[in-house]
């Protein structure tokens, strides 16, 4: 920290506390607020504690602007190299080059998706990325036996060590939890798998689930018991409310909250097939996107408890992609986190087997499709949508 930060953090508040401002009401405050962009509102949670109070508040949250997608982490493969597929993917063979792609116009900071003030290492791994914070493995030796994760915020250059558990360097299934109108802490969670043979398929069923609270500053174990959940390396994910949901195979969500206990929801099927579907956090609510064989269906998830969904809308492929993109192989849909809208990332397989990934954005009302950006040649999921947070929101960093 540096010296007289402290006190001069202090000298500020008392300063807003006796001027004309502090004797304006929460809701005309809140008011002005709401006519300011959303960069100038972070910079309000810091003038004093009512201030981010008032910022962070709930019911405020229709008021005041909001984050919205700014691009994409992800990387590229190297094409000699690659192994797998979506569902199962060999680790061994994660070579490529991480890649940075904004989506937003100029609205945000250019991103270096090279993240070069963190801490040097042999290589670097993004896994998450959550509310504006990346959850990164560093590796520290080429022998892949000296590693730690790192919490970083792009957008301030802020960042904190997590200590690495005995399965560390095994895993893929790793994920990150972060509300910033909550706490300025976070949690991160590793999914441990055993392999299990059943009459279908060798299974990748999680065994024990692993939670590192950044307060604690410890990871807590939690077994699964006889709860067998089968999730992929990269499940679509969000964290809501405290608890963590993520994709699965069997047309299920699983909820895992911070202390490590899951239980499933039930996903609704596809009226024409059983597809893939992706889970994402829009406006305050846990939705869907449910692909079919000719369209994708979109729910929110109404009740956590009893696993109700209601359908919002469908999609057809033809709306999406027949008219000016046929070529396309494979895609991924995101809900955008605030306005009506869903993002498209569709692959196209070219000539020699070259895939190209272009971001497609559909409005859900006037029933458009823009095109947004193109990815470039040979990406690969995850696909770790960004939405920047300005503010100095992350526990004990550097």
């Amino acid at each position: 920290m540096v010296p007289g930060s402290s006190k001069k953090k202090r000298d500020t508040e008392k300063s807003t506390e006796k001027s004309p401002v502090s004797e304006l009401s929460d809701d005309l405050l809140v008011e002005i607020m709401s006519l300011l962009p959303y960069k100038s509102t972070c910079c309000c949670k810091c003038v004093s504690r009512r201030w981010r109070d008032l910022v962070s508040h709930p019911d405020h949250r229709k008021k005041l602007p909001q984050s919205t997608l700014a691009g994409f982490f992800f990387e590229t493969y190297d094409i000699a190299t690659h192994q797998g597929s979506r569902e199962r993917c060999d680790i061994t063979s994660h070579q490529g080059s991480r890649r940075y792609q904004s989506v937003s116009g100029n609205w945000c900071p250019r991103i270096n998706a090279s993240l070069s003030f963190l801490p040097k290492c042999e290589r670097l791994d993004i896994m998450d990325c959550c509310n504006g914070l990346l959850l990164c493995r560093c590796w520290k030796s080429s022998d892949g036996k000296m590693m730690d994760y790192v919490v970083c915020n792009p957008a301030t250059e802020k960042w904190v060590v997590v200590p690495a558990t005995n399965w560390s360097s095994k895993l893929w299934a790793i994920r990150l939890g972060f509300d910033p109108a909550v706490s300025s802490h976070f949690h991160v969670f590793e999914f441990v798998h055993a392999f299990v043979l059943d009459a279908a398929d060798r299974r990748r069923d999680i065994e024990v689930v692993g939670v590192y609270s950044s307060k604690a500053g410890v990871w807590t174990h939690e077994s699964t018991r006889n709860l067998l959940v089968d999730i992929y390396f990269f499940s679509p994910s969000v964290f809501f409310g405290g608890v963590m949901y993520l994709s699965s195979y069997d047309n299920l969500v699983i909820a895992v909250d911070m202390e490590g206990k899951c239980k499933v929801i039930h996903t609704p099927t596809p009226r024409d097939g059983c597809g893939a579907f992706d889970i994402s956090l829009s406006q305050g609510r846990v939705y869907l996107a449910n692909h079919g064989d000719s369209e994708v269906s979109i729910w929110a998830l109404d009740d956590s408890s009893t696993g109700k969904w209601a359908l919002k809308n469908r999609v057809s492929h033809l709306q999406l992609f027949e008219k000016e993109y046929p070529s396309t192989h494979d895609y991924n849909v995101i809900i955008h986190p605030e306005d009506n809208a869903i993002i498209v990332l569709c692959l196209q397989l070219h000539m020699g087997g070259q895939s190209l990934t272009k971001v497609l954005s559909y409005n859900m009302d006037s029933r458009e499709l823009h095109f947004m950006s193109d990815l470039g040649w040979y990406c690969r999921i995850p696909y770790l949508s960004y939405v920047p947070l300005f503010s100095e929101s992350l526990a004990d960093a550097h």
